[in-house]
């Protein structure tokens, strides 16, 4: 509960992942058009890319296997399709390194100023460590990722609060479905196909009036 928390200090809130880019295009315009946006990225994107690579970080951590969390952080990295998705999993990385680092998580402390560093790699060290079991580790991963969707559509769109708990109500069934395929996927089929969230990350980088970093 305490990763999964909002008031979790690594600035998430700064951050949109090209949602605001679709708000600003039309591609986002009400509480379905949310709703599509945020469960479609879910599908095509953590179900396919960052729940599966978790679950071999988290392993990784696990068994201390050094090698095999450089090389899945590497890959989930260089998946980031736009600069400012990489920068943002960059910097909430680094983030939650340097508060899993304060908080005694020795490990953390070599990812506070690393060139490439996930969010999920940081996440899956401390839930590794504090011994949450894997589906429940990667159900709160999802979900932190979905609320803060849910957030940043609610000032951008914006949608009424109402609407908002809508959506997180409808997203129980779908986290719970979307975590179990993740996590059974092999390691031929691990990667994401949303490239609207690519163009959304890049078209971004050049919006004029932007509330959020990415």
């Amino acid at each position: 509960m305490q990763l999964c928390s909002p008031t979790l200090p690594v600035g998430a809130y700064a951050y949109s992942q090209g949602l605001e880019s679709a708000v600003e295009r039309g591609w986002a315009r009400d509480e379905t058009g949310a709703g599509d946006w945020i469960f479609g990225v879910l599908d095509h994107n953590l179900r396919r890319l960052d729940l599966p690579v978790f679950a071999r970080l988290y392993r990784a951590w696990r068994d201390s296997d050094a090698e095999a969390v450089q090389r899945w952080n590497a890959r989930l990295y260089a998946s980031r399709e736009a600069a400012e998705l990489q920068r943002e999993d960059r910097q909430l990385g680094a983030a939650l390194a340097r508060l899993l680092a304060d908080l005694g998580l020795d490990e953390a402390a070599s990812w506070r100023n690393a060139p490439r560093v996930c969010f999920a790699t940081l996440f899956a060290l401390a839930a590794a460590r504090w011994d949450i079991p894997l589906t429940e580790a990667a159900t709160g991963y999802a979900w932190t990722w979905l609320e803060n969707q849910v957030i940043a559509a609610t000032r951008l769109i914006p949608l009424g609060q109402t609407a908002s708990q809508r959506l997180l109500s409808a997203a129980g069934p779908v986290i719970a479905a979307t975590v179990a395929a993740g996590l059974a996927l092999p390691d031929e089929e691990i990667g994401a196909a949303a490239p609207g969230l690519a163009l959304a990350g890049a078209l971004h980088e050049t919006q004029y009036s932007r509330l959020f970093r990415s």
